[in-house]
């Protein structure tokens, strides 16, 4: 039997005997004290001024009443005469080149550099990195020959026990997640694939071997010394869970579902700001040290795995919803806001905030572009609307849905609105100043549209990497809402991928610059472009639902994982 959360809690303070295994049971006999994890909140004393405080508007708000009332009418959701399985084939035959040149060029390494048709490994013989990674995307797409061919790999091939280090977010979301899922999708049968993820995870896990369990941002495989941490990015310590506590489910090891625990029990003990986290945590002290707060990049996926957490365990441990529901107020009070012209809704940033006059700052990571699908699946806990009726949705709800649908479109247009239809690295909104009406002065060389358009473009922030956040906030939206603008948008942008992306001679790279046309090229293809870009892209357009949003939470890689509960 796995902990359940309660108990989790009383191992790490001291309340259960340490002396026992991890791996065993818990003794029948033991008698535990239950308490709840103790929580804290405060705030600086910020200007009245630096509050946002977004608000659904009341045209907002009768236009989601349209958008319930229309979930609920079969023949409005049947209207389309769009052949959307011949577009989910399109993006099979991508995936399927996407595979072919990685196969031709780079098979069994870890990278893929596409232009010189060549690959890279991060340790001294690969990790399989690339191909646990698309395993399951090849599954979920019907491309036996080519996941056979993978998986025959990675069970004969990869060894873990090799010197070196690794980043442990990205081994655990990628390499681990990857393994977790496929395993899954074999009918859990494939028993190699298990092995290999209890024999990776088993060696990331000595990293959290530190005075408060917090790891560092990298893992040594083959060592079995201390792990030294100082400084690590709080998402990367706090994305790692859905891997670990499925993989103790699986294997019944509890100490790899206590280890990831504890890291949110110190999370969550930790001053906040309104529910918000700067974006380091010292894994000495277990407090927040950074100097701002983002949902973008070293932010982003700690607010998604807190609601993730709670839906994986069939929303059996409230803390995680609580922590969750905290800091979408955070954000709607202090990130969320609106642009002048286009009004077009972003999430902004923080600056100084232990200085008493923190900075609102107009910037968005195209990564922040995965809150808009995190609020729509919050909001109804991936039932689709034509399952609630209106009067069974929260206040909060209902603004946390309506706030993804506005954060949606501004995504799109981040796309829509370069002249290759492709999105930059990070936007820049405009801003005005509300007591004299003018414009914060800004380069008008960096305005997408001219001359009164919102989105400006920094020369170094104008490269896209193939990224999926708004991909599968497309897809997450289409699948809550019903709405088929979210598959029309998704299809526009698989457009400019095509066009802009694909190379018969190269096959998919990055792209340079995604303010000229024809765009110029980088020499790299991530992996999350098969493992998550074209996977969302893939089930926005199926019609069928392979993977249900109440039965499966997909781990920030997109790697589907089974919701389930502790024995």
């Amino acid at each position: 039997m796995l902990y359940n959360r309660e108990q989790t809690l009383e191992y790490l303070n001291g309340l259960v005997d340490k002396t026992r295994p991890t791996d065993q049971p818990l003794a029948t006999n033991v008698t535990t004290k239950h308490r709840s994890t103790e929580r804290h909140e405060y705030m600086l004393q910020w200007p009245d001024n630096l509050a946002t405080n977004w608000h659904a508007t009341r045209e907002q708000q009768m236009k989601l009443d349209d958008v319930i009332h229309e979930a609920h009418c079969e023949e409005c959701r049947n209207s389309s005469l769009i052949d959307w399985g011949q577009r989910r084939n399109q993006v099979v035959a991508a995936a399927k080149r996407a595979w072919d040149f990685y196969y031709r060029d780079a098979f069994g390494q870890d990278e893929h550099h596409p232009i010189s048709h060549a690959g890279k490994n991060f340790t001294r013989t690969g990790l399989g990195y690339y191909i646990a990674d698309v395993l399951d995307t090849l599954w979920l797409m019907g491309l036996k020959d080519e996941y056979k061919t993978g998986r025959d790999f990675l069970v004969s091939q990869v060894t873990f026990d090799q010197p070196g280090t690794v980043s442990l977010f990205e081994s655990t979301i990628r390499l681990l997640g990857g393994l977790l899922s496929a395993y899954h999708w074999s009918g859990e049968t494939d028993s190699e694939l298990l092995k290999l993820a209890d024999e990776l995870g088993s060696r990331l896990a000595k990293s959290f071997n530190t005075s408060t369990g917090i790891p560092p941002e990298t893992a040594i495989l083959r060592s079995d010394g201390m792990p030294f941490v100082v400084e690590s990015s709080t998402s990367e310590v706090s994305t790692l869970q859905l891997e670990f506590r499925y993989l103790a489910k699986l294997t019944g090891k509890q100490s790899y579902q206590i280890q990831v625990d504890r890291i949110m029990d110190i999370i969550f003990k930790a001053p906040k700001f309104d529910g918000l986290v700067s974006n380091y945590i010292n894994g000495t002290s277990g407090k927040f040290t950074g100097t701002f707060i983002s949902l973008g990049s070293r932010g982003d996926s700690y607010y998604e795995y807190l609601l993730k957490q709670w839906l994986q365990t069939k929303q059996t441990e409230p803390i995680f919803r609580e922590e969750y529901d905290s800091a979408m107020d955070g954000v709607r009070k202090y990130l969320a806001t609106v642009s002048p012209n286009q009004n077009l809704t972003y999430i902004g940033e923080l600056l100084s905030i232990n200085s008493p006059t923190p900075k609102f700052s107009p910037k968005m990571d195209h990564l922040v572009c995965f809150l808009a699908g995190s609020l729509a699946l919050g909001s109804t806990n991936g039932l689709p609307l034509s399952n609630i009726t209106l009067s069974a949705i929260r206040p909060r709800d209902r603004e946390d849905l309506i706030l993804a649908r506005e954060l949606g479109e501004t995504c799109a247009h981040m796309y829509f609105d370069t002249p290759s239809g492709l999105a930059p690295e990070i936007g820049w909104f405009r801003q005005r100043n509300h007591e004299t009406g003018k414009d914060i002065p800004f380069n008008s060389n960096e305005q997408l549209i001219k001359p009164d358009g919102d989105i400006l473009v920094h020369p170094l922030d104008r490269h896209y990497i193939l990224r999926p956040e708004t991909i599968e906030s497309l897809y997450l939206l289409w699948k809550i809402t019903g709405e088929n603008i979210w598959r029309e948008y998704g299809w526009r942008i698989f457009g400019a991928i095509e066009k802009w992306a694909w190379s018969p001679e190269y096959g998919y790279t990055s792209i340079d610059n995604v303010c000229i046309t024809p765009p110029t090229r980088r020499d790299n293809v991530e992996t999350f472009f098969l493992s998550e870009t074209l996977k969302y892209l893939f089930l926005l357009f199926s019609d069928t639902d392979p993977v249900s949003l109440v039965d499966y939470v997909f781990n920030t890689e997109a790697h589907p994982l089974p919701m389930f509960t502790w024995d």
